[in-house]
């Protein structure tokens, strides 16, 4: 059994992918903004800070946005025994907009989704304490932060965050995964890594679609379109799924999640 991403690692694709990130259609958004070229923090957390704190400043509970990282809070304290989750708690009630020490907050919270996705890789991977964001990654991600407010103005509503597939989208290969956004017509997924989508991305994308089919939930209804978003590039990638030969799916569907 495996997660969406655990799986696309497992399997080897056909050359150039099951979809090519080429046949994807790009925009550059042009804010006139640029980037610091270095950040001391882990990518990782530098993304779900990202996205996390978009998610609350769009209107969600920060329960809700950083729902992952408290579960992981709890995890820690129960399988260490330790004050873990009192500590996030400081962290999360020091988060309220995109100011310098909220945002060093939301790297530090973000720190204990590990311990909820991949308890063993938690025991190697840095903590909040060791997670010190400079000044010039809180500039990263405040601009990233209002590099995708002003993609959802010009993209949303969203209709749809944080969506899974229970439970006729699942297998027994791959039980677990959740995707990122959905709008009316478009499935999305946000990645702020500093190179162009690959095609473990764009796999990751129409697997979720198909998970979705399955699933037979009615959000999915009327999906026709991955789609995804890069704030460190300010870039948005498109893609019809009627482009999407059918022997493609079908050889997704049967040979990657196992249907």
């Amino acid at each position: 059994m495996s997660t969406v991403t655990q799986r696309i690692n497992e399997i080897k694709q056909p050359r150039g992918g099951y979809i090519k990130p080429s046949q994807f259609t790009a925009r550059v958004i042009d804010d006139g903004r640029k980037l610091a070229e270095e950040e001391n923090i882990h990518a990782s957390v530098v993304g779900m800070a990202v996205d996390y704190l978009t998610r609350y400043l769009m209107g969600a509970d920060i329960e809700d946005a950083f729902s992952i990282s408290i579960r992981g809070a709890k995890s820690a304290s129960m399988l260490t025994g330790s004050n873990t989750e009192k500590v996030a708690r400081k962290f999360l009630d020091g988060i309220r907009g995109t100011d310098d020490a909220s945002i060093i907050n939301a790297c530090k919270m973000t720190t204990f989704d590990v311990c909820f996705r991949n308890p063993m890789a938690a025991m190697l991977a840095k903590g909040a304490e060791d997670t010190n964001p400079d000044a010039d990654t809180v500039r990263n991600i405040r601009i990233m932060i209002q590099r995708s407010l002003d993609f959802w103005k010009a993209y949303g509503p969203i209709t749809k965050d944080g969506f899974t597939f229970e439970e006729n989208g699942y297998t027994a290969t791959v039980d677990s995964g959740d995707g990122d956004f959905l709008t009316n017509d478009t499935l999305w997924d946000f990645k702020v890594s500093k190179a162009k989508p690959t095609n473990k991305h764009t796999l990751q994308l129409l697997m979720y679609w198909i998970m979705g089919q399955h699933s037979e939930k009615p959000e999915f209804q009327g999906i026709d379109r991955l789609g995804i978003f890069n704030p460190r590039l300010n870039t948005v990638y498109t893609l019809d799924v009627s482009q999407i030969p059918a022997h493609i799916i079908r050889a997704v569907e049967t040979d990657v999640i196992c249907y």
